[in-house]
């Protein structure tokens, strides 16, 4: 009788648990369907998948499968969701938005599509289309002459000698300090580097470790969620720029590392922090040509570009 009663008990807690279930899991998968609408509203797969070749090769023209790398991927990523609207950008450009929605990046899909773009905001990842964006560096290339630059990470046009510019970014720094010493230092350790067709790249390696030996001084860095002081503080913001310029060239990392806090030289998804030689910002030349780095560090500019020869 005891054997019958507590079975009897068991099942009536499995029925209990599925109803459970049932009632919840419609709820949840309301709420993902919600956030899939609104990235959907926003994204455009043929732009995607024509923009960043690393995510056709993976997924062709297969517009669920884009959507969803966009979701998982390329919203962390800062990758531009249509030609007109990147949410990284929209979110870093509004500081009414990010008071309102923080990280929610489904809320700043709904918004732009809902009243953003009734009141003129811009939601591109650069203050202009970025077809436009791409026409530029093409006519740069065909007059070879050096057109404007922005700054905040933002993809520009550049003078190139020879060959074709996929991918390029542009920060700011302040000059004036010891820390921009690192970053002189470290871009012009990885200015001039070529990488042949299927080579790998180190970023720490190429610019040798961080002492006073090698030319690095002591400035800010962040420790575990805190900030401190340490050799080479600065470097980091190089190894960021670079691969900001790698994500607009569709170059993936095959090593990238966020940083422990949020840095004021790039949006959110775009920074590769380094440090000793546990953590660093790799990739391999997946292209057929070989990649030469372009970059260097003046007047508190930094300009990393990568070039197809």
């Amino acid at each position: 009788m005891r054997a019958v009663k507590k079975e009897w008990l068991l099942g009536m807690l499995c029925v209990l648990s599925g109803v459970m279930l049932m009632v919840m899991h419609p709820v949840q998968a309301q709420a993902g369907q919600a956030d899939r609408a609104a990235y959907r509203a926003v994204f455009d797969a043929s732009y995607y998948s024509a923009a960043y070749p690393d995510v056709a090769a993976a997924y062709g023209n297969n517009a669920d499968a884009l959507l969803n790398h966009f979701i998982s991927f390329g919203v962390k990523e800062g990758r531009n969701a249509s030609a007109e609207f990147n949410p990284q950008a929209y979110r870093q450009r509004y500081e009414d938005l990010q008071a309102a929605f923080g990280s929610d990046m489904a809320a700043y899909c709904r918004h732009y599509v809902a009243y953003g773009k009734a009141e003129g905001r811009n939601g591109s990842a650069d203050g202009q289309p970025v077809a436009a964006v791409q026409q530029a560096d093409s006519q740069a290339q065909q007059t070879d002459s050096q057109t404007g630059t922005q700054n905040n990470g933002t993809a520009q046009s550049t003078q190139q000698a020879s060959g074709t510019v996929i991918g390029t970014c542009t920060t700011s720094y302040v000059d004036n300090i010891p820390r921009a010493t690192n970053v002189a230092l470290a871009a012009q350790r990885i200015n001039g580097t070529v990488v042949q067709p299927g080579g790998s790249f180190s970023f720490s390696n190429t610019i040798l470790p961080r002492t006073s030996a090698n030319g690095y001084v002591t400035a800010p860095i962040y420790v575990s969620g805190k900030k401190g002081t340490g050799t080479g503080g600065g470097v980091c913001q190089v190894s960021s720029t670079l691969y900001a310029a790698m994500v607009y060239a569709g170059l993936p990392a095959t090593e990238r590392h966020a940083h422990s806090l949020p840095v004021d030289y790039l949006p959110a998804g775009l920074d590769a922090t380094i440090a000793g030689s546990y953590l660093d910002l790799k990739f391999t030349n997946t292209f057929s040509q070989p990649l030469l780095i372009q970059a260097s560090a003046n007047g508190g500019t930094l300009t990393v570009t990568l070039v197809l020869q």
